[in-house]
């Protein structure tokens, strides 16, 4: 496939660190996306024009001239980084790039799927219970990831060195729900000082969800 002439679209929840991963790319990149919200909260999600292009019902989702219709984060991530290689995300050899893709599996496998809104309304009606659901899932993942960044001893700035990655874009958006939820990101040192520094990259904040926070 070549590199679309016509911008692309991306239907996104500005609070969705799904969401937030792939502006973030587009944002690294520097790749012209128009951006349609879809308020979660409001269950557009499950409207049936949203539907005909994400029959999961969930965000982000992107189109192509076609109209082609491509779902699941990480999964659109990886097409960026094939398709636009400049500012890669990735780093260069396999065993690195092993590495960094085990960390964002970690977040996008292990702990954002289990704490996320839908999870959280099956689990309990009870915005306590909610609450507690979410704290727990977060906890347990930030806590394998901080255990993670030290064992492998490729930490640096960044998840994995000195250059933002995948991981970060994985994670960031992980750490920023996790103070929402009032988790101490305190608890996990090297992670704190990771999202820290990447929230002062501009791509990160020409991304971030405050920027796209619908009016009240």
């Amino acid at each position: 496939m070549t590199i679309p002439a016509k911008p692309m679209t991306l239907y996104h929840y500005y609070r969705s660190s799904c969401s937030w991963r792939v502006r973030w790319a587009l944002a690294f990149k520097n790749i012209r996306a128009d951006l349609v919200a879809v308020n979660l909260l409001k269950d557009e999600q499950r409207q049936p024009w949203y539907l005909e292009k994400n029959p999961l019902g969930q965000v982000p989702c992107l189109e192509l001239p076609g109209p082609l219709f491509f779902t699941e984060s990480m999964a659109i991530l990886e097409w960026l980084e094939e398709m636009y290689p400049q500012s890669p995300l990735l780093p260069q050899d396999p065993l690195s790039r092993l590495r960094v893709r085990g960390l964002c599996q970690m977040i996008i496998s292990g702990t954002q799927p289990l704490q996320n809104l839908g999870a959280q309304r099956f689990f309990s009606a009870d915005s306590r219970e909610q609450q507690r659901y979410a704290v727990h899932w977060i906890k347990l993942g930030l806590a394998a990831y901080e255990r993670q960044l030290l064992a492998q001893h490729t930490a640096g700035t960044y998840s994995f060195g000195q250059a933002v990655t995948l991981a970060d874009l994985c994670v960031v958006p992980q750490c920023y729900n996790a103070e929402r939820f009032g988790v101490q990101l305190a608890d996990y040192p090297t992670l704190a000082g990771i999202y820290q520094r990447c929230l002062l990259t501009a791509a990160c904040c020409e991304s971030a969800p405050d920027r796209f926070q619908p009016a009240s």
